[in-house]
């Protein structure tokens, strides 16, 4: 390839496209500009089209902006602009994107806003397209929420749209033929003879051009990448153990540190001895750092050796310190003054339950610890006026800026390379660690550090799930549930992340009453309220959120109910059921299950359903009551995401996160005492064993008319589902999680 030049300003054209009223699929030109990050640092010989894709003399390279945690995103992302760019997956190279406010979220503020999924009113449709709006005033580069594939549908295609038909304007200025005469396949523009020009030859032309801006996606008929089956761009490097993730990163001359601050959280450190920790073989410093101290070696291991040996006297934690006293404030929660929320107020519901036969429950869901497999761990390095940081995150923008604000560097002079993660499930939303990082860089300039947490400190310094209390009162009979009133007693996660991200946290929570509030079931006289208990501990969004834990409160009342009544739970959601799509599934876990077919002795079937993240999920859990505890024997799932683009990633989407969802049923929380958490590894935050793996079933439904994310809906209806399963079986009705506090498993 010759020379090229840079594009002097090709700016990118393409957004959600947010109108008033809605987003609206087919206005995919968005008229406003937006600086391409790619152009700058762009080297002679590269080009670039728009934010996603570049290509120089040796390849072609996809931009991929939504962080990977394990969910397959950047390989989704990829398969998105590869459809409409004709270029096969292995000839091409997928990068993520810097810090740019051109990769802006604009869907995940939508998740804050109290609109329920199956609404199509003005306002509802209004309120969607105005998180396009926030999404870019301010930046929003995150991935979370299940937004990627939402939010990257139209902006990703469209950007490999406009690449190639670009090359093909060029192709045919190159070779005089008439542009309609020419076609791609395969990274190539092919001439009507047959002849190939490959994208690479072509870019030096294509860089002199005006980028293509008025294009058409191609029909999903003519797909080749999407809606098929095909194998994750990291599966190979995965599953042979060579995936490179944050921790592995290795640079010339880097040091080693780890951190190790009040296990009391936010209680400080009074003062410290370092003198055993000095003496120790490879130790190159202790240093002060906020809350605690940092040792630096020359590995890992010899860095967590001497932190150990630093002898700190700590603070006292300034919250409440102990589970009993945790759970004590939530319960006194329920009062007018912290109410914070009634977005599901339908019906009558003091009238209904005036005189009826009223049945009352209370429900409770622990904390719970992100503890992904890979501990928090980064690399920065400070010199001349530049911050480098070498990271899995989900924030890069936030961190820049944190970053920034702490060095008092410039935010463009903070350099933030996003690497593969080890797992998140919402952790990564933090830059507490990183944070320390630069505090030990700011006291060692000019080298390389790699941060690495202890396990230990990694799940103690979480920012946890809350717990909340749920209480309930119904009315039902043989002609169904005739009223529900469920109440919500939860801290803020909204209110306790922004301010970490230094951000507001205006108006109700909707964490508080997600996957309760929203559901499409018309019961005459329904209520949902969330009440805001005052902070605590510290917490943050873990996956799917306030939906995480509020199916379990929400269905499993409603079992109760049924059972009580002396009715069918499935027959009584359909009837209850406002929403197609959801119907359908519920339709479909029923046909899968065999639900009306009766099991032997001992066995139980659970039924939930939870919309959450706009998402339709129905679980049904089958479960053994045996000798030695209770055995989950099967699970069937379905879903509508609207439309399916990977059948395969799908299907491991909704079966990890029944894993998921079921393992922390089973076992998990976080207790604390003394403000100090009492679970710090794994052998005490015990998900499901291999051997209780139960088998998965799924079946995914395309009748919904928005494509939605897969990666979160899995998770809510598991623990309800296990809950109702478990009464099914043996008589016993569970209402506070984890479920082996109260029984065994096999």
């Amino acid at each position: 390839m010759g020379r090229v030049k840079t594009i002097a300003r090709r700016s990118f054209l393409i957004g959600s496209a947010a109108v008033l009223g809605g987003v609206a699929f087919g206005t995919y030109m968005y008229k406003r500009e937006v600086d391409n990050p790619l152009e700058q640092g762009l080297a002679d010989g590269e080009v670039t089209f728009n934010p996603y894709v570049r290509i120089d003399a040796n390849a072609v390279t996809l931009i991929t902006p939504r962080a990977d945690v394990g969910q397959g995103a950047y390989s989704i992302q990829a398969h998105l602009i590869a459809e409409e760019l004709d270029v096969d997956l292995d000839a091409v190279r997928i990068e993520p994107g810097p810090p740019s406010a051109a990769y802006y979220n604009g869907v995940v503020a939508a998740e804050g806003m109290p609109i329920a999924a199956t609404s199509e009113t003005f306002l509802a449709r209004t309120g969607r397209g105005a998180s396009d709006v926030v999404g870019k005033l301010m930046g929003l580069q995150i991935t979370g929420g299940s937004t990627t594939v939402p939010d990257m549908y139209d902006r990703l295609r469209m950007a490999g749209a406009v690449a190639r038909e670009t090359l093909i304007t060029a192709a045919a200025q190159q070779t005089g033929l008439e542009r309609s005469t020419l076609k791609t396949a395969n990274g190539a523009v092919i001439l009507p003879d047959g002849t190939s020009l490959s994208y690479v030859d072509l870019a030096g032309t294509a860089a002199e051009m005006p980028v293509s801006d008025e294009v058409a996606l191609r029909d999903p008929s003519t797909w080749r990448h999407l809606g098929k089956p095909h194998m994750r761009t990291d599966i190979v490097a995965k599953s042979t153990g060579t995936q490179d993730y944050g921790i592995d990163m290795r640079m010339e001359g880097m040091v080693h540190a780890t951190t190790r601050t009040n296990p009391a959280l936010g209680g400080g450190i009074n003062s410290f001895d370092a003198s055993a920790a000095e003496n120790m073989r490879g130790v190159r410093a202790v240093l002060p750092i906020t809350g605690g101290i940092a040792v630096v070696a020359d590995n890992t291991w010899r860095a967590f050796q001497a932190a150990q040996a630093v002898t700190c006297e700590w603070g006292p934690s300034p919250y409440i310190g102990e589970t009993e006293k945790q759970f004590d404030e939530v319960a006194s929660s329920f009062t007018e003054d912290r109410q914070d929320s009634r977005f599901k107020d339908e019906g009558d519901v003091e009238a209904a339950l005036d005189g009826a036969d009223v049945m009352e429950a209370e429900y409770r869901i622990p904390y719970l610890a992100h503890a992904p497999l890979e501990p928090m761990s980064v690399v920065v390095k400070l010199s001349d006026g530049r911050l480098d940081i070498w990271t899995g995150t989900q924030i890069p923008r936030f961190m820049q800026a944190n970053a920034a604000k702490l060095t008092g560097l410039d935010a463009d002079d903070v350099h933030v390379h996003v690497l593969m993660s080890g797992g998140s499930f919402g952790r990564r939303l933090e830059d507490d660690y990183v944070s320390q990082a630069v505090e030990i860089a700011m006291q060692i300039r000019d080298t390389p550090i790699q941060m690495v947490w202890q396990r230990e400190e990694d799940m103690t310094h979480d920012f946890p799930r809350p717990l909340a209390i749920a209480r309930m009162r119904g009315a039902a009979s043989s002609d169904g549930i005739a009223a529900y009133d469920l109440s919500i007693a939860a801290p803020s996660v909204v209110a306790s992340s922004m301010e970490r991200l230094g951000q507001p946290a205006m108006g109700p929570d909707v964490a508080i009453v997600a996957g309760a509030w929203d559901q499409p079931f018309a019961i005459p006289d329904y209520r949902v309220t969330g009440y805001r208990v005052p902070p605590m501990v510290p917490i943050s969004s873990w996956r799917s959120v306030g939906a995480s834990g509020n199916g379990f409160l929400h269905e499993c009342f409603v079992d109760e109910m049924c059972h009580a009544a002396g009715i069918d739970p499935l027959a009584e959601r359909l009837r209850l059921c406002t929403h197609e799509p959801s119907r359908k599934v519920l339709e479909a876990v029923g046909d899968m299950s065999g639900w009306d077919m009766p099991l032997e002795e001992g066995r139980g079937r659970g039924l939930a359903f939870v919309l959450a993240f706009g998402v339709p999920v129905a679980q049904v859990v089958e479960v053994t009551d045996m000798e030695n505890g209770i055995r989950i024997d099967k699970v069937f799932v379905a879903a509508d995401v609207g439309r399916v683009l990977d059948p395969v990633n799908f299907e491991a989407q909704l079966s990890g996160g029944v894993i998921w969802g079921l393992g922390h049923a089973m076992n998990c929380e976080i207790t604390y005492e003394g403000g100090v958490p009492q679970q710090d590894n794994y052998h005490v935050f015990e998900g499901m064993r291999l051997h209780q793996s139960p088998v998965v079933e799924v079946r995914g439904l395309e009748n919904g008319d928005k494509i939605k994310g897969i990666g979160e809906p899995g998770v809510p209806p598991s623990a309800p589902a296990l809950g109702n399963a478990i009464f099914a079986a043996t008589g016993k009705r569970i209402r506070t999680l984890p479920f082996s506090n109260s029984v065994d498993f096999a």
